[in-house]
């Protein structure tokens, strides 16, 4: 193995499949199968979910919602994602904990930085819901401070398309494909592979960003042995 200990970015639209939104069963089995298969490696395994398939922030502040109160709104559906994610991989026989920024201890254990990584250590799969806890910020950004706190060696970000291009692939055929970037490209370039915020975060404590096809059956297991897959963000 590559990487020892990962946080893995998904996306809520991930776990939406080909429905548009919500959550799609097979989907979300689909991708608890393929944590589980690094799980057993031994890889420790640490994840942040969006949860624009269910309500995102941003949307819903442009369309005259008070901006905290849809952030707001858009960290309980990321909650409301990892209890399903966390469903799904207990179902299959990884320990699992959903560890929320906001406070919910019926149904979620409180963030504490110590126990999460005690969590890992004891090889379960730890979960962070709710972002950071505050409105303006995105998953993006809580995924790169939850990586940075636990002492990650990568972050994957999964996405639907195999790596960035240097246009949208999905609408030009000739997109061209990066294997490798700098953050200083990625910020100077405007690339949306996160926020601006998410990637300074990285770039100041040099943590690498894999963003690859989660789509594609076994890819993370690929990439954490060490493939050449999708596209690496990094200082060198």
């Amino acid at each position: 193995m590559k990487y020892k200990r990962i946080l893995l970015k998904l996306s809520g639209e991930a776990l939406a499949g080909g429905q548009g939104g919500g959550i799609c069963p097979e989907t979300i089995s689909s991708l608890a199968e393929d944590i589980k298969a690094i799980h057993e490696m031994g890889v420790e395994i640490a994840l942040v979910i969006g949860g624009g398939n269910i309500h995102r922030g941003v949307a819903g502040s442009t369309k005259g919602m008070d901006r905290t109160t849809s952030d707001h709104m858009g960290m309980l559906a990321t909650v409301i994602n990892s209890l399903a994610l966390q469903d799904h991989l207990e179902r299959v026989g990884v320990y699992t904990r959903v560890a929320t920024a906001i406070e919910m201890s019926e149904i979620a254990e409180p963030y504490i930085r110590r126990r999460a990584v005690r969590h890992l250590e004891k090889k379960r799969v730890i979960i962070f819901a709710a972002g950071t806890g505050n409105p303006y910020f995105t998953t993006d950004t809580a995924a790169a401070l939850r990586a940075n706190e636990i002492d990650a060696e990568v972050i994957l970000k999964a996405t639907k398309v195999d790596g960035i291009y240097d246009t949208d692939p999905v609408g030009n055929p000739d997109a061209v494909k990066y294997d490798k970037l700098n953050y200083m490209d990625v910020l100077k370039q405007g690339i949306k592979v996160m926020d601006s915020t998410a990637i300074s975060l990285c770039m100041d404590n040099e943590l690498d960003i894999i963003v690859f096809n989660i789509f594609e059956k076994g890819n993370i297991k690929k990439v954490v042995e060490g493939a050449s897959i999708g596209t690496i963000v990094t200082n060198n």
